[in-house]
């Protein structure tokens, strides 16, 4: 029986070994490979970070760089196992196509990370407000945006969810603008609450001299006079001075006696007796 026969001369001992020593090949070059890939990626992505290009542009382009040459790597190893590349390049083309329009998503992620490298919305390490969500941009990838919220969190958005959607970068320039609308009751003193507010943000060295602060009468509600209050900070000032603020002028109105009016509402029933025509009618009725 062939089984019976010596090593050199048994088929599937030569099989065995013709197999084993490509399945070794494959396993060494795919170690080695992939260990060699990233090497080549963290150090192109290095001289990225060194050269001109933005920390948005090089942290992509070293992504990609990087799963290039892991993909390299892998159709290596599928060569080295034997399997003809003109065959698999075929199959690869179908099926490619065939999880193409099953990972169409996915494919809009990735198309959308390279409109977001390339037109650069927003760069690594700004501060934006993307679907109603605020917080500090962490990394830009291939598929996904992660952003540090206020709180801590960290927030992870696909990338095809921010280009369809608004960007408001509030990183550019070097202040925002706070506005609070305060209500006071219309028996207050505007002039008087116009200078609370105005001596309130002039002793704050935060508040900016130029643009001015300013204090508008913005509507005439229906219970209450709605004063526009304005001034301009320094970006890493905004929420501390707003906060500060709220605090200091609710402070400042009560000591100055200026109320704060709740809403109101006055309700008439039509039809209902006063209560001195029913106590004549409960009156005459008795006797």
């Amino acid at each position: 029986m062939n089984w019976m026969l010596s090593g050199s001369d048994n088929p599937w001992y030569q099989l065995a070994t013709n197999f084993g020593l490509r399945v070794l090949g494959a396993l060494l070059l795919l170690f080695v490979g992939l260990r060699v890939a990233r090497m080549v990626g963290n150090w192109i992505a290095r001289k990225l970070a060194r050269s001109e290009l933005d920390a948005t542009t090089s942290m992509f382009l070293g992504r990609i760089i990087l799963v290039a040459a892991q993909v390299v790597v892998l159709l290596a190893v599928v060569q080295t196992l034997g399997v003809p590349m003109t065959s698999l390049l075929a199959v690869l083309g179908a099926a490619g196509l065939a999880i193409g329009l099953a990972m169409k998503d996915s494919l809009s992620n990735i198309a959308s990370g390279v409109l977001l490298v390339t037109l650069k919305p927003f760069r690594v390490n700004d501060l934006v407000t993307i679907n109603g969500i605020t917080g500090r941009v962490e990394s830009i990838s291939i598929f996904q945006t992660r952003l540090r919220g206020a709180d801590n969190q960290l927030i992870t958005l696909p990338n095809s969810l921010i280009t369809t959607d608004s960007i408001i970068n509030l990183t550019p320039g070097s202040m925002r603008r706070i506005e609070l609308v305060v209500g006071i009751g219309y028996g207050d003193d505007i002039d008087q609450a116009r200078a609370i507010a105005l001596e309130l943000m002039q002793a704050d060295p935060r508040v900016l001299h130029e643009p001015t602060p300013e204090v508008h009468v913005c509507l005439l509600g229906a219970n209450s006079v709605d004063l526009s209050i304005i001034c301009h900070v320094g970006n890493d000032d905004y929420g501390a001075l707003r906060f500060a603020l709220i605090e200091g002028i609710k402070k400042a109105f009560d000591r100055a006696g200026i109320s704060f009016p709740l809403p109101r509402r006055e309700v008439r029933l039509i039809g209902a007796a006063t209560p001195g025509i029913a106590d004549s009618k409960t009156s005459s009725s008795s006797q």
